[in-house]
């Protein structure tokens, strides 16, 4: 007889993430289901944000030469002394900030483990964690396990723009840390620079930590500027920068990420990092430092993706979705509401689990990166995110197939 496991941190982890049914079994990530539902019916997945092509050549050939010279065993526990180099010049090339490679860098198993070790490091229980609402889900993942309170804000309801008097509310003498995503996945929006001087006025009166997830930090479109926060006045020693190499090179599969900051900070992310996983990708992080000496690569996909954009923009306005043109990343959030009577549909969750019948195409509701039955999760209830880092004749069949919602 199966033995079913004891009341614990997953436990926090699936009710943070909107996992825990009311009768206390833990469903699928919505991506997983979503994905799993395009398998099955033969529908277009623009639910999961994954490129269909690789990137680079050379990257792929640098990642196999370093197999072929033996860099298969444990590296160093901060990373390849030459990633550690090009994370710095990356930084200093193309925003002015100076970083010690060998006491301010620490490169981890994706993005992901370097926010889930900034989080369990500087944060526990009776410590409350702001984000913005929507989150990534592994924000609200990270917070539960670390045991700390979650303090979600939302972004304004109709531009998905950062509200800097709700922000100034939520922090509070228990703040710990306030986490940022800009270029911000689920909505697309880059905050400006002033947004990010009003949240780092905010976090130096309080005194706390910003820890910044700019993974789509290449991602921008038409005259939107990606603006480190660690890059303004008194912000550099108290933040923590988080980026990665899968969204800018396409090779998300790699899992090679980093974050960076004072010694000090960095220090104590690394305290819990090299108790999670220790090391990994030996071989790719060479490939990854290589990349990240090239500018251009990052510029033309940045490009390609603005094309896209606008197609899958234009043809989910035509299907008859209220759409905000994204600023960044490679997603976009569409408002079904005007669908849903004709549809049948009560909101956006039903609305993509139906989609795969009515157009062929799978999208995820928008109210899956909130807090279930929060202000925001009902505010954004019949919107829908979707992916266009797919091909281009792709994106058009979906296109098509999405046509057929508005007939």
């Amino acid at each position: 007889m199966p033995i079913s496991p004891p009341p614990g941190r997953w436990h926090d982890v699936a009710r943070a993430t909107g996992l825990l049914a009311p009768d206390g079994a833990v469903a699928q990530t919505i991506f997983a289901e979503m994905t799993a539902l395009a398998a099955r019916t033969g529908a277009i997945n623009l639910g999961q944000g994954f490129p269909d092509v690789d990137g680079p050549d050379y990257v792929k050939e640098a990642a196999k030469a370093a197999i072929d010279a033996g860099r298969n065993q444990y590296g160093p526990g901060d990373g390849a002394p030459e990633l550690r180099r090009a994370i710095a010049d990356h930084q200093h090339r193309h925003y002015g900030l100076d970083v010690d490679p060998d006491g301010e860098v620490l490169v981890t198993t994706g993005a992901t483990e370097a926010l889930a070790a900034s989080i369990l490091a500087l944060a526990g229980p009776g410590d409350e964690v702001v984000t913005l609402e929507p989150y990534y889900d592994s924000h609200a993942a990270s917070i539960a396990l670390a045991g700390a309170t979650h303090v979600p804000v939302p972004l304004t309801a109709g531009d998905l723009r950062l509200d800097a008097a709700a922000l100034r509310a939520a922090v509070g003498p228990r703040t710990r840390l306030i986490v940022l995503n800009t270029p911000h996945n689920p909505t697309g929006t880059v905050l400006t620079r002033a947004e990010l001087e009003q949240v780092a006025a905010i976090a130096r009166e309080a005194d706390v930590v910003v820890l910044t997830d700019e993974v789509y930090e290449h991602l921008t479109f038409d005259d939107a500027v990606h603006v480190p926060i660690a890059t303004l006045p008194g912000m550099a020693e108290r933040t923590l920068t988080v980026s990665s190499s899968g969204k800018t090179f396409s090779l998300t599969g790699w899992k090679i990420g980093w974050v960076h900051g004072p010694a000090e900070l960095v220090t104590a992310v690394r305290t819990v990092k090299q108790f999670l996983t220790y090391v990994s990708g030996t071989p790719f992080q060479p490939a990854i430092a290589r990349a990240l000496a090239d500018d251009e690569t990052p510029r033309a996909l940045a490009a390609s993706l603005s094309s896209r954009r606008d197609l899958l923009c234009e043809g989910l306005t035509a299907a008859g979705f209220d759409v905000v043109v994204p600023q960044g990343t490679y997603f976009v959030v569409a408002d079904g509401g005007h669908l849903l009577d004709r549809l049948g549909a009560a909101d956006g969750h039903e609305l993509c689990r139906r989609l795969p019948d009515l157009a062929g195409v799978v999208g995820v509701p928008v109210s899956a990166f909130c807090r279930a039955g929060s202000a925001t999760s009902e505010a954004l209830a019949t919107r829908v995110r979707f992916t266009f880092v797919k091909r281009e004749d792709v994106l058009r069949d979906a296109v098509e197939r999405l046509h057929g919602l508005a007939h």
